[in-house]
This record gives structure tokens, C-alpha cells and sequence, in this order.
């Protein structure tokens, strides 16, 4: 199944509500950049967030940073999504290694430790929309939720799960994000408060074969929940060779010319996708030229 993320509401627009399946953006991430588990685990969940916050956004050119920097061994996280199911990231450390906090539970929380959740959206006005709070524990959902709360006040919950199989790659992933509407009843919240308190994880739900469709139709059952169809999702970089071309003539001549005498190729590397460019001292001298 290809990645898609819903969207839509419930109780008669009381609640609205968000889901994204991204097994293959997490597995994706996770051979580009060569990721650990816990690593895996931290950027998907943080590329299910973005996918969906994406999607909140009013206008086709706005675009979503979530960036994460912390104390952890993880270093910080960011990624980057835009309206159409779009997103890229990184972890600045790919290898972090914990131990288990208990068995199949990935010590996310451990990983990023203390730090400060940023949520930036561009929508082209002269200075981006940042909201910032510090991270609650870690486990990115429960921080986001958090986020919406006191940033945004936005009465929501945030769910994210990414499941590893034994042999280190993805077996499933994804999420949702429910929020409460300014004219939700009293009665509308209780009863989802009282539905999400028994709710098991995204993993659970999503390994034993149900879509996220189902699960949120399941826990949304008597609000009525209308879908507006599906988005596709996947991992998106618009790195190229150009790009980074005109990243290199925009050294000072010093510093491009030393590059052309050391006599040795010059790789750039995209931080969010991995992709290597390779330039020869001649195609350098070419760029210094042009």
C-alpha cells in the first residue's frame, strides 16, 4: 500500500481530524540516510506529524519546518513538508544506539532528552509564523499535543507510531491528530477523551491490518466522521545538481579556488536525502569561471 494521509471531520464540525500511513517515507528515510532504529523511529514519527501538519496549511506555496533540538544522543531532528503530502528530513545523529526502556519500546524520549519543540510556517509574508515550546517528553506526539495546546490553543491529540521489524527496516508507520473546534460541546469532548483513554497505539491498530481509515473511524464511531479523500504521501527532496552548483559559485572566490588546488573531487551531500554530487577540479574551475 502507497503512503496516502485523510483528512476531515466529525460531529458535525465539532472535531476535525487528521491520519497519514508512511510506511515507505520512514523505510525510505531510514535506507537513505543509513538510520538505527531509534533514529528511524524518531524522524518517521516527525515525518507523520509534518504530513499532516502540511496538509493544515491554507495556501499551495506555504510551507512547514518541525525542527527539534535537544540534549539527547539523538542530536535534533528536522523536517520540512508542504501542502501536497510532501516531506523530507534528517536526524543529525543516524547511528544513536539505547537500550530498551521495555521490550519492542524504542527509547525515543531517551534519544532527544531535554529540548525545544519549533514549528515554523512559511506562508510567504515577509517573517515565517514560529511557535516554540520545550518538549515534554520526547516521544514527539505527547510534545506536539502539548505544542497545540499552549502555542496554537488548540485542544488536540497527537498519535505516532513507527514499528521496526527484526531485521532493522520499517514494518509500519503513521498517525493522527484530532482537534477540538472553538464551538465543540462539553459532551463532545468528554466522550473523545473518554474513547482516547482506552486507545491501545498507531502500531498496534495499524500491524494487525486495519487502515487508517478504519482506525479512525473505529475511534471516531458515533461522531459521524466525513472523509475529503485522500492525499498521497511521500519523502520529496528538490535537491539537484544545478542547486548545488550554484551553492558552490556562491563561495568567495578564496575558498572555491582552494578547492581547485588541493587537485581532488568535491562532494556535496544534500543533509536531507543523502544524494552525493560529485565535481571534478576542472568542473569547479568551470563554475569559479562562468
Amino acid at each position: 500500500m502507497s503512503d496516502y494521509l485523510v483528512r476531515g471531520t466529525a460531529a458535525d464540525g465539532e472535531l476535525r481530524f487528521f491520519g497519514a500511513y508512511t510506511k515507505e517515507t520512514a523505510e525510505f528515510a531510514r535506507t537513505a540516510h543509513g538510520l538505527s532504529p531509534i533514529a528511524t523511529a524518531a524522524l518517521g514519527r516527525l515525518l507523520s506529524a509534518g504530513a499532516m501538519m502540511g496538509a493544515m496549511m491554507k495556501n499551495e506555496q506555504d510551507l512547514l519546518t518541525l525542527k527539534i533540538d535537544c540534549d539527547g544522543p539523538i542530536g535534533g531532528l528536522l523536517v520540512t513538508a508542504d501542502a501536497f503530502g510532501h516531506v523530507k528530513g534528517f536526524v543529525k545523529n543516524p547511528n544513536v544506539v539505547l537500550p530498551s526502556v521495555k521490550p519492542g519500546k524504542l527509547n525515543v524520549g531517551g534519544a532527544l532528552d531535554l529540548g525545544v519543540l519549533s514549528v515554523i510556517r512559511d506562508t510567504g509574508l515577509k517573517e515565517p509564523y514560529v511557535g516554540e515550546t520545550i518538549l515534554q517528553t520526547g516521544e514527539i506526539a505527547e510534545d506536539l499535543t502539548y505544542y497545540f495546546a499552549v502555542s496554537e490553543q488548540t485542544p488536540s491529540s497527537v498519535a505516532l507510531g513507527v514499528l521496526m521489524q527484526k531485521d532493522g527496516s520499517v514494518q509500519t508507520s503513521g498517525g493522527f491528530i484530532f482537534q477540538v473546534m472553538p464551538n465543540a460541546s462539553e459532551e463532545t469532548v468528554n466522550a473523545l477523551e473518554k474513547r482516547l483513554s482506552s486507545f491501545s497505539s498507531v502500531t498496534d491498530e495499524l500491524s494487525s491490518g486495519k487502515t487508517i481509515e478504519t482506525l479512525i473511524s473505529d475511534l471516531l464511531d458515533g461522531f459521524s466522521p466525513e472523509f475529503n479523500g485522500r492525499i498521497p504521501v511521500s519523502f520529496v527532496c528538490n535537491c539537484s545538481r544545478e542547486k548545488s552548483e550554484r551553492m558552490l559559485k556562491s563561495l568567495p572566490k578564496n575558498e572555491l579556488q582552494e578547492m581547485i588546488d588541493e587537485g581532488k573531487d568535491t562532494e556535496v551531500v544534500c543533509h536531507f536525502c543523502n544524494r552525493h554530487y560529485v565535481f571534478s577540479p576542472e568542473e569547479l574551475k568551470a563554475l569559479s569561471e562562468g
